[in-house]
């Protein structure tokens, strides 16, 4: 059963992609091309489109609904840390941030540990994280990929009050192998790890509430494969990648979630 108060979630990382005037053109577009009110849309652009993002939006009628999301956030709240933004400097900008997303992990070296101080900073702020989990293909391919899983939604959270994070969480299941790869992650893989993830979170302290906890799936997402991931209940919409830089690819991404909610909101 899926608990009536999970939203289905569409969020866009633009990644390094755009300038703060191609990022506001983009996003009042795609504002006017995902009208779905039964989506929660989120858009996040780099940290230098934020403002530009915020105002198209804010003056796109009926736009109001697209909410702001940052790529990444400090876990410092303040300091000598060139180039770093914290989550207090988001306040006004963004009302989500991406954590722990697979780029950061492998680019940055960011580790759970320092993952769930950062969780820890945003909770701070009120921001919606959404917190994003995978495995590579050689954990997939020697047997690994639920235990690792496991290991980085504990060791992301860790030390994080439950009580505080349960309604600002969102967790993003990404299958790394399926990034860019040519290889395609399945809706039933998706399925499954979501039951990880959840069972997971139960052990954590989140008990039935893990149950509430939105799991979207990240994975080279298209309008062409969204349906697969979308008729899987467990699953609650999707962190779109390259895609979301394509207002008809948004425009078919968010339709296709809007059936999904719909139909469940009517179960």
């Amino acid at each position: 059963m899926i608990p009536a108060m999970r939203p289905v979630i569409v969020a866009g990382n633009w990644k390094m992609h755009t300038t703060p005037a191609e990022a506001g053109e983009l996003a009042a577009t795609i504002a006017r091309r995902t009208n779905e009110p039964d989506v929660v849309r989120v858009l996040c652009p780099p940290f230098v489109s934020l403002a530009a993002v915020r105002d198209a939006l804010e003056a796109e009628p009926g736009a109001g609904a697209v909410a702001v999301g940052a790529q990444n956030v400090h876990h410092e709240t303040t300091g000598p840390y060139t180039g770093e933004v914290s989550a207090h400097m988001l306040q006004g900008l963004a009302s989500w941030v991406i954590v722990g997303h697979s780029e950061r992990r492998r680019d940055a070296g960011e580790t759970d540990e320092l993952i769930s101080r950062k969780v820890q900073r945003a909770l701070d702020t009120g921001l919606r994280v959404i917190l994003c989990v995978g495995e590579q293909l050689e954990d997939r391919e020697a047997g690994h990929a639920a235990d690792l899983v496991r290991t980085q939604v504990r060791g992301s959270l860790d030390g994080v009050d439950v009580a505080a994070i349960a309604p600002l969480l969102t967790i993003a299941y990404e299958p790394v192998w399926a990034i860019g790869t040519g290889r395609h992650a399945q809706g039933s893989d998706a399925a499954a790890m979501a039951a990880v993830i959840r069972a997971t979170l139960g052990g954590l302290g989140f008990d039935d509430r893990g149950e509430e906890i939105p799991v979207l799936y990240g994975g080279s997402v298209s309008s062409s494969n969204i349906g697969d991931f979308m008729d899987e209940p467990s699953i609650d919409g999707a962190l779109v990648g390259g895609a979301s830089l394509k207002p008809d690819e948004m425009a078919g991404i968010v339709a296709r979630a809007g059936l999904t909610a719909r139909a469940r909101a009517q179960r």
